[in-house]
């Protein structure tokens, strides 16, 4: 499945880069204890190699940053995925525990610093593209207890059907991954500072994570 970035995001951003790639066969569950487990190994390195301090000076968390700004999101109020992850760790409190296949990927966010966003591919319709919001577009996000009305100009992630993501922040309801997902697509969420083989790095690590605790076989 296809990713094309619309004419006017790339002018504007024309190092955007973004890297997907499908899990085929995933058996998700509610929980696993040996994820659990590797959770705490994760939590402990995190916990020794970051302060509240140090992730301002992080250059890909500072990428992060920065695109937000650009594109009117306040990231003090919403956090670069990756960053709000550390940040709870770091702060003494736990991870969430969504499902094994989401907790897995989160984990390998959490190592690389990149952002990544999971859709079920068997509720995706056709290919997908970023483009800019049009004002008066609604978008009902995971854990929304209502549809928010967008004011134009945020870039977004569409099927041929609907939109399934705020980029680089915010999946939609419809779309997430659940204990009865089997087949997976994986969006790898570059912004401009960040390379294509930190994003790389951030697929592999991804693909190693989730194929151990869920299963399935990625082609990218």
């Amino acid at each position: 499945m296809a990713l094309s970035i619309d004419s006017e995001v790339k002018a504007r951003f024309p190092d955007l880069q973004v890297l997907t790639s499908l899990i085929k066969n995933v058996s998700v569950k509610g929980a696993d204890p040996q994820l659990e487990a590797f959770k705490v190994e994760i939590i402990r390195e995190i916990r020794n190699s970051h302060n509240i301090e140090s992730l301002k000076d992080e250059p890909v968390l500072r990428a992060y940053r920065g695109f937000f700004w650009k594109i009117k999101v306040d990231p003090t109020k919403n956090r670069p995925a990756a960053e709000a992850l550390i940040r709870r760790i770091v702060g003494g409190n736990p991870l969430p525990r969504i499902n094994t296949l989401v907790d897995a990927y989160n984990l390998a966010s959490i190592k690389k610093n990149v952002a990544i966003a999971a859709f079920d591919a068997d509720k995706l319709r056709g290919n997908l593209r970023m483009s800019y919001a049009v004002k008066g577009e609604t978008f009902l996000g995971i854990g929304m207890d209502k549809p928010i009305l967008l004011q134009g100009g945020e870039i977004i992630t569409s099927d041929d059907e609907k939109m399934v993501a705020i980029y680089p922040y915010r999946d939609a309801e419809e779309s997430k991954v659940t204990e009865a997902t089997r087949n997976v697509l994986l969006l790898f969420c570059g912004v401009p500072g960040i390379s294509s083989d930190k994003l790389y790095e951030a697929m592999m690590m991804a693909h190693e994570f989730i194929t151990r605790f869920c299963g399935g076989t990625p082609k990218t």
